[in-house]
């Protein structure tokens, strides 16, 4: 066990975990903040994106040691109210349908649109082609980052 000291969504936690813990279980069962999901444990679907230094990474695979003095941003921390531009056009969509992999989906569409304010269709699909949905939603979410990127 070793004390890391982490900063998630502008709060500073201390946690003592083991230094191979992903990141996602620090976040679900040390920290309580359950809205990033598990979905593969493999880093292929990217369920459990969150941010670290506002990049998109995988939880599940990123070691809390790996951590050091970044800043990670979860779903809980891009809106206080559910209204970064983003959840407000996944609801004018109606992007999600089971919903499980949704939290992964705008916390990589909120990475690139700040990195790319104004993408392309093909830069959306680029970007989103590491976001798996099991219900199919791609052409919503792409309208929706669209619609974003727009306004």
């Amino acid at each position: 066990m070793a004390n890391y000291s982490i900063q998630v969504n502008d709060k500073t936690y201390e946690v003592d975990v083991m230094d191979d813990m992903p990141l996602l279980w620090v976040l679900r069962d040390v920290l309580g903040l359950r809205g990033t999901k598990y979905g593969c444990g493999k880093a292929l679907c990217g369920a459990c994106t969150v941010h670290l230094d506002g990049t998109a990474i995988r939880s599940c695979s990123f070691a809390i040691s790996a951590v050091g003095k970044g800043k990670i941003t979860t779903i809980e921390g891009i809106s206080a109210n559910g209204d970064h531009p983003v959840q407000q056009a996944w609801e004018q969509y109606i992007v999600p349908q089971c919903g499980y992999c949704q939290t992964g989906q705008i916390m990589n569409a909120v990475a690139l649109l700040k990195s790319n304010p104004q993408p392309s269709e093909q830069e959306i699909e680029q970007a989103m082609q590491g976001n798996l949905c099991r219900c199919g939603t791609y052409n919503r979410i792409k309208a929706a980052i669209l619609s974003v990127a727009k306004a």
